[in-house]
């Protein structure tokens, strides 16, 4: 056997200093969790830009005098008879009202007002039978929890037979989208019994199959240690412990699956433990750290998104990634060497068993000879398949998960829904117009503000809801205002974009610098920002990637191949999100909600995710193909040698992310099905279609051209996967 070459020998020598290996993983990971727990963490669903539109503009001039963005609260008080004339329905509201001044500590007591105080008809529904007490939360969204939940417990003191009495604003909004995510957290461990099932059957042993399970539960503990300490440094989105258990449970046990089964398939070949462990490390393993690099370069695409989701959910999945490639590299080595062959021990009877790779009669085999005897016609009706999945994207309508979106258990989704029926929604998240200028009570401003009341009088979807106030030095007015609709929907953003592009500038014309912040705002300036970078990210990802893989595979027609084909794979996702949620296609009889738009962030989300783990299999295969070529020259009989000897785990990894996603899609948030679906779907396609019928298919057609490499490159370094081999001698080269 050839000197083994890095990863070989890094294998090797973690093997031969197993116990150090396994003890400094594990004081690594005593300490990270420990330290993490000791730190606590900072995670909010608000979103922040490190850039400067205008919406951030005003956040931050609001919180230079308020310390923070308000936080108003709207408690719904409504009763299926009575109206607000009876004594009966005033006695219900007069008590709410003083027991949420009882709580200055909590609640601004002079913002708690009602209909028969102020007398303002906009606290009244047409019919008569619900009123509305606003109430403005003190201190900072991060800390707003504990009040929002002393506002459930006061409402439910003060319930009455026949009444109804619900809180909604965005920190309720908050909190109900940070209690929904942790119940998917906890419903996506439901799933694991089925991974564990899956990696048994892949390979006939239960102790085989518990190996993957504890690497990817290592990396995923490590990891989450490590974000709950950098949440501390730059608060993270709520949501990203979500993303690094997807994607943690999906690399983790598919990088420690392929490098465990190249282990076992060279222990069959009479290899002796170290040999075994070189070879896997020189293959398998290479292969898992070119597809952890590719995985790392599509995620930091999402680092290039100036806002703190999508560099939240970029750094949350790169650091798991990096250690599930970490621990396959060393402490896998480690495990395997001292399981040796008892890693095959409970061995299932008939699974067990494997075909030989020269084995020509099985059924990847078979596949692999059809669909290279008609190689256009296979290649045809793939791609047709694809792209055909693909149309509905076309009609995409992109937006965020607003009230509308939350499960009907949660208090907030009913406030909404009367808010939106009876009133406006805007009282949600109210809009929050600040307007600058040396002396906001100078007569112009005044005028422009004046002028501003009167425009919005003949725009009835847009409704002031407080008196115009300024700031202590007179440099800063606050307006606060309700729009249509969800926070996120076309006619709310749709009133923001009036405001900043009609209202303000015919009122002001120039008196006064305004600034148009708040969430709607906010997800106008996101909206906008996603459509500006979404190229600058598919082209950083895709020329990385290519550039990775052409130093790997040696050949400039292998990446632009792969790059086609997982555009083909993820614009079959991307289609088939839509024709679910957004046109409500099957959506009922699966159990999803249908909506009117899907997330803004997703497809760029998608993209990134999907482009990587798509590349697992394209290097794990192709690494096995280009190895089979380097030894016979023979181009088809290494495309159905490197077919028959991955699928079966190539199958197991794919059914094993296919579970896990599967796991999201049952999820109450809306936001975590379309990404379910979209990775499940885009992972089915590119390990069935894409694997089985497109890659031959076109390896075919192409023959030696597959590892064209022009003479001008060749100075380019050699990272090749595979392990180098001399062609066998008396092989001529050909098809």
């Amino acid at each position: 056997m050839s000197r083994p070459g890095v990863t070989g020998r890094l294998a090797q020598w973690s093997a031969r200093h197993r116990w150090w290996v396994i003890a400094a993983w594990l004081v690594a990971a005593v300490a990270v969790t420990g330290g993490a727990a000791a730190a606590g963490g900072v995670f909010t669903t608000d979103i922040e830009f490190t850039s400067n539109p205008e919406s951030q503009q005003a956040k931050r001039l609001i919180e230079s005098v308020r310390g923070a963005e308000p936080l108003f609260e709207t408690i719904v008080i409504r009763h299926e008879t009575l109206t607000v004339d009876d004594p009966a329905f005033q006695a219900q509201v007069a008590g709410v009202v003083d027991a949420l001044r009882a709580h200055p500590e909590a609640i601004e007591a002079a913002s708690v007002t009602s209909f028969y105080e102020s007398k303002a008809p906009i606290l009244v529904s047409a019919d008569r039978r619900t009123t509305l007490v606003p109430a403005l939360l003190r201190g900072h969204l991060d800390d707003s929890p504990e009040k929002v939940e002393l506002i459930h417990r006061l409402l439910d003191e003060h319930r009455r037979p026949g009444f109804t009495a619900v809180t909604g604003g965005f920190a309720s909004l908050n909190q109900a989208f940070a209690k929904a995510a942790e119940r998917d957290l906890r419903a996506e461990q439901r799933v694991l019994p089925i991974a564990l099932l899956i990696l048994v059957l892949v390979f006939g042993a239960v102790v085989a199959a518990f190996v993957p399970m504890g690497i990817a539960f290592l990396a995923i503990g490590i990891a989450f240690g490590l974000v709950t300490l950098l949440s501390n440094l730059w608060p993270l989105s709520t949501f990203v412990m979500n993303i690094v258990l997807m994607i943690g449970l999906a690399v983790g046990i598919d990088y420690a699956l392929l490098i465990v089964e190249r282990f076992r398939e060279e222990r069959r070949s009479g290899r002796d433990i170290s040999d075994a462990l070189g070879i896997a490390g020189d293959t398998a393993t290479r292969a898992v750290v070119f597809s952890g690099a590719t995985v790392v370069i599509a995620l930091f695409g999402m680092l290039i998104v100036p806002t703190s989701i999508f560099r939240s959910f970029g750094l949350g999945a790169s650091i798991v990634v990096v250690l599930a490639v970490a621990i396959s590299l060393t402490l896998l080595p480690a495990a395997l060497s001292l399981l040796g062959d008892r890693v095959n021990l409970l061995s299932v009877p008939f699974i067990g068993a494997r075909r030989p790779h020269h084995d020509e009669t099985g059924f990847w085999a078979t596949v692999a000879r059809r669909v290279m005897a008609r190689p256009v016609v296979s290649m045809a009706l793939a791609a047709t398949l694809l792209v055909a999945l693909a149309i509905p994207y076309t009609t995409i309508s992109l937006g965020a998960s607003g009230a509308s979106s939350i499960p009907e258990s949660f208090a907030v989704r009913q406030a909404f829904e009367i808010l939106d029926r009876e009133f406006s929604a805007g009282r949600l998240s109210p809009t929050e117009i600040v307007v600058r200028a040396p002396d906001v009570r100078a007569p112009q401003v005044q005028q422009g503000v004046a002028a501003l009341l009167a425009r919005l009088e003949g725009d009835p979807e847009i409704q002031p809801i407080a008196e115009p106030a300024a700031s202590p030095d007179g440099r800063l007015l606050f307006l606060s205002v309700s729009v249509p609709g969800d926070m996120a929907s076309d006619e709310a953003i749709g009133a923001v974009r009036r405001l900043r592009s009609e209202h303000i500038p015919g009122a002001f014309n120039g008196a006064a610098e305004v600034f148009v912040g708040g969430q709607t705002a906010l997800n106008s300036d996101f909206f906008d920002l996603v459509d500006g970078f979404t190229p600058v990210v598919f082209a950083f990802v895709l020329g990385m990637s290519f550039v990775l893989l052409l130093l790997v595979f040696r050949s400039i027609v292998v990446p632009l191949k792969a790059i086609v084909m997982n555009l083909l794979s993820v614009g079959a996702a991307y289609g088939v999100v839509v024709a679910i949620f957004q046109h409500g296609w099957l959506a009922s009889p699966l159990g999803f909600q249908a909506v009117e738009r899907i997330e803004a962030w997703l497809p760029l989300f998608l993209f990134t995710i999907l482009f990587g783990l798509s590349m697992d299999y394209h290097v794990f295969l192709l690494s096995r193909i280009r190895e089979r070529f380097d030894e016979t020259r023979r181009n088809t009989e290494s495309v159905a040698f490197g077919l028959r000897s991955t699928a079966n785990i190539i199958t197991g990894a794919a059914a094993i992310m296919v579970a896990v996603f599967s796991g999201f899609a049952l999820g109450e948030l809306v936001m975590f099905q379309q990404i379910g679906v979209g990775l499940s779907v885009a992972i089915f396609l590119d390990a069935t279609v894409v694997r089985t019928v497109l890659v031959p298919a076109t390896m075919r057609l192409l023959g030696d051209w597959n590892w064209y490499l022009p003479a001008w490159l060749r100075w380019l370094p050699d990272l090749r996967v595979e392990r180098e081999a001399a062609p066998s001698a008396g092989v001529a080269a050909g098809n």
